[in-house]
């Protein structure tokens, strides 16, 4: 399961029943909140926790599920600490839909048998580099049509 924007808010009047339910799943979990709603959703819980990292490491092992915490320096945390902070991207990515393009790279990386905090870190870092070869006045339909050129990119560096 992959949750972002509109299925995280429905939680931020009580977010312990969005807690509860990503605790019990045996499933990989993926919760891609902005700032906004990471504070909505994680704000009590982790409010005297200094720093980004360390805030949603804490989401993560709160919720048991990884925890991207997206921004001009993403996070993506695990339950147990596992953590990295992505540095692709650009403030491109700040338009109406980047955030749904994201969740379905993060997805589709599961539905192919990718561990979730494995399958979150690529996607974030292959959005990122999505937003980068896309330049400016992108638009988050632009994000999937760049897939292939950045993956081509990658597979060029390789050989």
């Amino acid at each position: 399961v992959v949750l972002d924007a509109d299925a995280l808010t429905s939680f931020a009047a009580k977010p312990e029943i969005l807690l509860a339910a990503t605790r019990a799943r045996a499933a990989p979990t993926v919760l891609t909140p902005h700032e906004g709603e990471f504070a909505r959703l994680f704000g009590r819980m982790v409010e005297r926790v200094p720093g980004k990292l360390a805030r949603a490491r804490a989401a993560a092992d709160a919720a048991r599920a990884v925890v991207v915490v997206k921004g001009a320096d993403t996070v993506i945390a695990a339950p147990g600490g596992r953590a990295a902070i992505n540095a692709t991207g650009s403030a491109w990515l700040a338009t109406g839909g980047s955030g749904d393009v994201l969740a379905g790279f993060v997805l589709g990386l599961l539905a192919q048998g990718c561990p979730a905090w494995e399958a979150a870190a690529m996607a974030v870092w292959l959005h990122g580099r999505c937003a980068e070869a896309a330049g400016p006045a992108l638009i988050a339909e632009d994000l999937p049509d760049t897939l292939s050129v950045v993956l081509k990119q990658l597979i060029s560096k390789e050989q």
